[in-house]
C-alpha cells in the first residue's frame, strides 16, 4: 500500500513540548524528525549551521533547496519542527504540498508563557536528568503575555485557514496528550507508519510539574489579567484560544476624553501617551471586549495614529539593535549572512563611517525581509506602516492619520474636532536622532525608498535632506 505522506512538519511553539513529541516520533522505526530546520539562527539544533551539505547562507538564499535535500537524503519519513517565527517562506512551501503531513502541537498559552519565562531565567531548556533541575519563579507581565497570546493566536488562525483553503487536515495534539501512548500510536497511524510504540519515550523529564499558581511571583496580577480575556470569541481555532487583533493590546485611550491612540511601533509613542494623560489619565491593555466598553462610554470618540518618515523609523529599529535588541544568535546571522555588522551591546559605533555602512546594509536587508526573501520574521518595528494600518483595519481604521513632522498642528485639529483644548505636545530629540543626522545622505535616502516603496507611494514621503 502506498504511504500517504513523503514528509511531515510539526507546527509548534517554544515550551509546548515539541522536544518531547520529537523524541517520541524519532522512537518510531522509519521516522526521523530533524529538529528546527528553519530556525533563523541555526539548522536543526542549537549551534548547528549545516545540514545535508546546506549552510545557513545557502538556506537563506534558497530554503526550498534544503527542504528538497531533507526529503531526498533522509531514510523513512523525514520531518521537522516549525514555529511561527521560523523562515516565513517555508510556510507556503509545506502547506502547498498535500504529501507533507501536518502535525499541530498546542499548549495552554498561559502554561507555555510561564514555562518560557522560567526557562529564560534558568537557561535550562530541556531536562534529561532530574538531578540537574534548575528552579526559578516567573514574573507575569500582562503586556508581554498579551503579545505572546496574540502571536500564538494569529499563527493558529493563519494555519487553520491555510488547511481549510487547501482542503487538508492536520493531526492536532495537545501538550497534555503527549504522554498518552494511544494518542502517539494514533499519530503513527495518521502518518502511515506501520511501527508502533510500546512505551512513551522517557529520555526527557518534565521541568516544572508544580501547579501554575506556584510558578509565578505575582499570582494576583496574572489572575486579574486572565479574568479580562474575552472567552466568548473562541470559535475558530481547535485549541480554543481567544482571537484578537494584534494591535488592540497596544491601543491607548484617554480616560476622560473621547480620544483613542493606535500606536505604530517605531514611530512616536510615549509623547502621545503623555499628551493623552493630560485628559484625566489613560487606559490601556485593551481586549476586544474592554475596548468596546470604552467606546460605549465615550460617545463621539475619535481614533488616530502617527506615522514617522521611513528612514527615521528604520534607523530607530537599527538603533535598538545597536543597543542590544535581538538575541545574539540572530545578530550573528545578520552579520554573517547579510553584512549588518553590529557592535557589541553597550559599545556603540565611534566612527560615523562604520555606522553608515552598517545602517546601509540593514536597509538592504530590510528590502529583502519585507519582500519575504529572508528567514527572519518581519518585526513590527520595521514592517511597512502601510501593512500596520491594514492590520488596524481588521478591527477599525483610525479616523485620523497624523505625521510626526506636523504633529502639533495635527493634534490641535484632532482636539478641535472633539471640542477639547489642545495641550502642547513635546517631541524630545535623543541620541538616536543625533546619530542619524551625522550620517544622513542621499545613499541612505535612496536605500530607504527602495526598501519602503509601499510607504513612500501610499503616504507621499520625500527625502528630508
Amino acid at each position: 500500500m502506498t504511504r500517504p505522506f513523503d514528509s511531515f512538519v510539526m507546527f509548534a511553539e517554544m515550551r509546548t513540548g515539541s522536544n518531547f513529541l520529537e523524541a517520541n516520533l524519532n522512537a518510531l522505526a522509519g521516522v526521523t524528525c530533524h529538529g528546527e530546520v528553519f530556525n533563523p539562527v541555526f539548522i536543526g539544533k542549537k549551534d548547528q549551521t549545516e545540514l545535508f551539505g546546506i549552510t545557513l547562507a545557502d538556506r537563506e538564499e534558497d530554503p526550498l533547496r534544503l527542504l528538497r535535500r531533507l526529503r531526498e537524503r533522509s531514510s523513512g519519513l523525514p520531518g521537522f519542527r516549525y514555529f511561527h517565527d521560523h523562515d516565513p517562506r517555508v510556510f507556503d512551501l509545506v502547506m502547498d504540498d498535500p504529501r507533507c503531513a501536518k502535525i499541530v502541537l498546542t499548549r495552554n498559552p498561559i502554561e507555555s508563557y510561564v514555562s518560557l519565562k522560567i526557562a529564560q531565567a534558568t537557561g535550562q531548556w530541556k531536562l534529561t536528568n532530574p538531578k540537574n533541575l534548575k528552579q526559578a519563579k516567573a514574573r507575569f507581565d500582562p503586556a508581554e503575555f498579551a503579545g505572546h497570546l496574540d502571536e500564538v493566536q494569529q499563527f493558529q488562525i493563519r494555519l487553520l485557514h491555510a488547511l481549510q483553503a487547501r482542503g487538508q487536515t492536520a493531526f492536532y495534539i495537545d501538550y497534555d496528550d503527549i504522554p498518552d501512548l494511544a494518542v502517539l500510536n494514533g499519530l503513527a497511524a495518521f502518518l502511515g507508519i506501520d511501527s508502533r510504540l510500546e512505551k512513551v519515550d522517557a529520555s526527557l523529564t518534565v521541568q516544572n510539574p508544580e501547579p501554575l499558581g506556584e510558578k509565578v511571583t505575582n499570582l494576583a496580577a496574572m489572575e486579574q489579567t486572565l479574568a479580562r480575556l474575552d472567552r466568548f470569541n473562541l470559535s475558530r481555532t481547535p485549541n480554543f484560544e481567544p482571537r484578537r487583533n494584534a494591535a488592540i493590546p497596544g491601543y491607548v485611550a484617554a480616560s476622560a476624553a473621547p480620544l483613542l491612540f493606535q500606536p505604530v511601533k517605531g514611530a512616536p509613542v510615549q509623547p502621545l501617551v503623555d499628551w493623552l494623560a493630560t485628559f484625566g489619565g489613560v487606559e490601556r491593555d485593551f481586549t476586544h471586549k474592554t475596548l468596546r466598553q470604552w467606546k460605549r462610554a465615550h460617545p463621539g470618540h475619535r481614533s488616530f495614529t502617527v506615522l514617522r518618515h521611513p528612514l527615521d523609523r528604520a534607523h530607530r529599529a537599527f538603533w535598538e539593535l545597536e543597543q542590544g535588541a535581538m538575541a545574539q544568535e540572530q545578530r550573528n546571522v545578520l552579520s554573517r549572512v547579510h553584512g549588518v555588522h553590529l557592535p557589541k551591546p553597550g559599545q556603540p559605533y565611534t566612527d560615523p563611517k562604520d555606522r553608515h555602512a552598517a545602517f546601509l546594509a540593514f536597509l538592504r536587508f530590510l528590502k529583502r525581509n519585507l519582500a519575504g526573501q529572508t528567514g527572519f520574521k518581519t518585526d513590527a518595528g520595521w514592517a511597512t506602516q502601510t501593512a500596520i494600518l491594514q492590520g488596524f483595519a481588521q478591527f477599525q481604521q483610525p479616523d485620523l492619520v497624523l505625521r510626526e513632522d506636523t504633529l502639533p498642528q495635527g493634534l490641535a485639529f484632532l482636539a478641535a474636532e472633539t471640542g477639547l483644548p489642545a495641550p502642547e505636545v513635546t517631541l524630545p530629540r535623543d541620541a538616536c536622532d543625533d546619530a542619524l543626522d551625522t550620517i544622513r545622505d542621499g545613499e541612505l535616502e535612496e536605500a530607504a525608498r527602495d526598501a519602503y516603496q509601499k510607504d513612500y507611494q501610499s503616504f507621499g514621503f520625500f527625502p528630508k535632506r
